[in-house]
């Protein structure tokens, strides 16, 4: 090889002045799946159980939301206190849930859904016409 190439070359790789590094260090990036290896890790030295014969998960949130787990993978341990719940979260609004999830809803829950169906009003009124729909259909006629 000649040495203009090498030079030019050479002149890539460095990155600073003088006393700096020679070469760009390559960046290692950690991926999620390694957090989640830590992470079953650390559950297992607690001892958490799996739970089975769950369907489905709902966290009511006091914004008025669910946060709902649909067949979620539930592992428990009584002896520190830990339970966790993996799987694809959803998150909507307690007026979506609300006919599957009224058995669930706890006193605080039922008080803020009665405000709520107050604030809306009930309106069982025929509402009044704006427009004359006869004239509408004589003037399409003609």
């Amino acid at each position: 090889m000649n040495q203009e190439k090498l030079a030019k070359l050479q002149a890539q790789v460095r990155m600073g002045g003088k006393g700096t590094a020679c070469r760009k260090e390559e960046v290692v990036h950690r991926t999620a799946t390694a957090d989640d290896k830590k992470l079953q890790f650390s559950l297992k030295k607690l001892g958490v159980n799996n739970i089975s014969g769950i369907e489905e998960v709902n966290m009511f949130t006091n914004q008025g939301t669910v946060i709902h787990f649909n067949n979620p993978k539930v592992q428990a341990s009584l002896a520190a206190n830990t339970f966790t719940i993996t799987g694809h979260a959803e998150t909507k609004q307690l007026t979506e849930m609300l006919p599957s999830i009224l058995n669930q809803l706890g006193a605080d829950s039922l008080t803020s859904l009665r405000r709520l169906a107050e604030a809306l009003g009930y309106d069982d009124e025929v509402p009044d016409l704006v427009e004359n729909f006869d004239e509408a259909s004589k003037n399409e006629a003609n």
